[in-house]
């Protein structure tokens, strides 16, 4: 079973989420980026690590893309290599094919997702991680 991070400012699209990814592990839920670094943190070091983020881009308080660059930083700093880091799954509305090839874009990320996307849509990039067959 995975250990899940579902992080979104809607609580609509966190609980639509929440339910499609249930059967798969355990899903913990973060409104904006502090709540999920924070949530990161603690897993962190309780030795019970997330296997995957799945994070709004735009949030108040705290972006995706600014808690991710803070996600990354610890993994970095604690010197988890490339391959065992957290898989992320950056959710956002940015339909622009130019935005979503730059790779400043995905800073970090694993995959990505377009809203509105369906839930075979993020099954199917979970498999594609490795995470699930």
């Amino acid at each position: 079973m995975m250990k899940i991070l579902l992080v979104d400012d809607s609580f609509i699209t966190r609980q639509w989420i929440k339910d499609t990814l249930s059967p798969l592990g355990e899903c913990d839920i973060a409104a904006n980026g502090e709540e999920a670094i924070l949530a990161y943190k603690l897993a962190f070091e309780a030795q019970k690590p997330y296997d995957l983020i799945c994070m709004d881009l735009l949030m108040p308080v705290m972006d995706g893309d600014q808690a991710l660059r803070a996600i990354r930083a610890v993994e970095q700093a604690s010197r988890i290599s490339a391959v065992h880091q957290v898989k992320v799954i950056m959710i956002t509305a940015c339909d622009d094919p130019k935005t979503r090839l730059d790779p400043t874009f995905l800073n970090g990320s694993t995959a990505f997702l377009v809203k509105p996307f369906t839930a075979e849509d993020l099954l199917q990039e979970i498999i594609n991680l490795g995470l699930y067959q």
